[in-house]
């Protein structure tokens, strides 16, 4: 149980910068486009992560041990597919957004809480009946907090679908190897992978000026060492303990915090059926975090 709340509180604060971290990408693409926001904001993370690495390790071991742990080649491995994956997951929704409008993504990107579960199944795992139960109250909830109406299904709309996919591959990925390597190392590997991916997409597409990256170096500071370096952190760190359905529902916060936080900072207005999207979703998160009961076995 312990370890479940410390796994929760983890994804909890992570998602907590996420939602936040909404503001700072629309304000960041006033100024650069998304691959080339998406380039510079992992590479700032990778920078972070590597020195932050070093410290933490420097009571542990010497300096040329925790070098040589960098060659692992596990680490590489795991750190390119959850990268290519959460490559695919925001390069999708960026282009989604193209063509739909930003309730509908945010409520179409967060059906991760239902297809982790259903992976799962399909890998051989049941997810806890608690957190089955609490997709129908977190779906509704998203519904009402993103969505004014759903009249037709676009281009964008089958993207975004396609981004919930990716972004499920990436949590079921993490699951698999957040108990087996150091969460710094890992998504210092994962954010150079976006970030190297990302470049040539940014050449190819926009426009690159270096006068236009600085202009906006806050929100990729915020972007890049909070959102990608410290919350994906918490995120491995967070789903060590925690079950993957579990963490997908704490992580589908990220539209509450996102809404509390344009509410906060923008001074957007929230109507009624948002805040009570808002409070079914923080209910069903804390449904989710039931335990489950033991069987107990007659004599």
């Amino acid at each position: 149980m312990k370890k479940q709340i410390r796994g929760s509180l983890c994804l909890l604060a992570g998602t907590l910068i996420w939602g936040f971290a909404f503001i700072a990408q629309s304000v960041g693409m006033d100024y650069i486009g998304p691959f080339t926001f998406q380039a510079v904001r992992c590479a700032l993370a990778a920078g972070f992560l590597f020195p932050v690495s070093l410290l933490a390790e420097r009571k542990r071991c010497s300096l040329r041990q925790s070098l040589r742990r960098w060659a692992d080649p596990k680490l590489w491995k795991a750190g390119t597919v959850c990268g290519l994956a959460l490559f695919a997951a925001s390069s999708l929704q960026q282009i989604g957004l193209v063509e739909t409008e930003p309730g509908k993504a945010g409520f179409l990107t967060a059906m991760y809480i239902v297809i982790v579960p259903l992976m799962g199944l399909f890998l051989g795992r049941k997810p806890p009946k608690a957190a089955i139960v609490s997709v129908l109250p977190a779906g509704l909830g998203l519904y009402l907090l993103s969505c004014t109406g759903v009249s037709r299904v676009s281009t964008g709309d089958l993207l975004l679908i396609g981004c919930a996919f990716a972004f499920s591959v990436q949590i079921l990925l993490i699951e698999r190897y957040a108990g087996e390597l150091d969460g710094i190392r890992l998504n210092c590997v994962q954010a150079l992978v976006v970030s190297v991916v990302s470049l040539p997409f940014a050449a190819l597409t926009e426009t690159v000026r270096l006068s236009s990256i600085i202009a906006c170096w806050l929100p990729l500071g915020f972007a890049g060492v909070l959102s990608m370096g410290v919350a994906y952190t918490l995120q491995i760190v967070g789903q060590r303990d925690l079950e993957s359905s579990r963490a997908s529902l704490i992580m589908s916060l990220e539209s509450v915090f996102a809404a509390l936080g344009g509410w906060l900072i923008l001074r957007e207005r929230m109507l009624p059926r948002e805040w009570l999207g808002c409070a079914l979703v923080f209910s069903a998160v804390l449904l989710s975090q039931l335990p489950e009961r033991k069987k107990v076995e007659k004599k």
